[in-house]
């Protein structure tokens, strides 16, 4: 059940027929939505949302399709929103599997901030006991690559402009700047 709800973003900006569409009763049976952002914040020209979201696999993909809706909305990345979409995913199936082991009882928190017509900066975390970085198997070596599993973090590399751990391994932070910054650091 959606306890409160708060999208804020710089006036005239945001299409908010999107929420109107989707409805938020909607929205809550199709990716098991806690809460969206409790408390409304405004940061000059960007969008902060907030979402806690059920431990389940199902859950994933509403809680993607949203936060992706929003995005594109806001002219964010245009033309990376795939790389985005598949990054947040792998993060989100990583909190609920590996972090959180399914444990209905726990909960996924998102944070997305986003730049109208910029930047994208996105944080996953669950309520696991978090991980070693220093022992996640690099599925490139030749042990690994015929592996069913293994890949997320390296694909939200390569997807993603920075990601990093933090909380021991129980948060991602994830920033994928517009496309001209990209190629720019290249």
């Amino acid at each position: 059940m959606i306890r409160n709800c708060a999208l804020v973003t710089s006036p005239g900006r945001l299409n908010l027929s999107v929420l109107r569409e989707t409805g938020l009763s909607e929205m809550n049976l199709q990716f098991d939505v806690i809460s969206l952002s409790s408390e409304p914040h405004l940061a000059g020209p960007n969008a902060i949302l907030s979402i806690t979201m059920l431990s389940e696999i199902h859950a994933i993909s509403g809680a993607v399709d949203w936060l992706m809706t929003m995005i594109q909305e806001c002219n964010s990345v245009p033309g990376q929103e795939l790389d985005v979409e598949l990054a947040l995913r792998e993060a989100l199936a990583n909190a609920v599997l590996h972090g959180n082991r399914q444990d209905s009882k726990k909960r996924v928190h998102i944070s997305c901030e986003i730049e109208f017509g910029g930047e994208v900066s996105i944080v996953v975390r669950d309520e696991g006991k978090g991980f070693d970085l220093t022992k996640v198997s690099d599925p490139k070596t030749i042990d690994n690559i015929e592996a069913a599993h293994g890949r997320g973090i390296y694909l939200m590399r390569a997807l993603m402009d920075e990601v990093h751990f933090g909380r021991g391994g129980t948060e991602v932070h994830m920033r994928k700047g517009p496309a001209s910054c990209a190629r720019d650091r290249q």
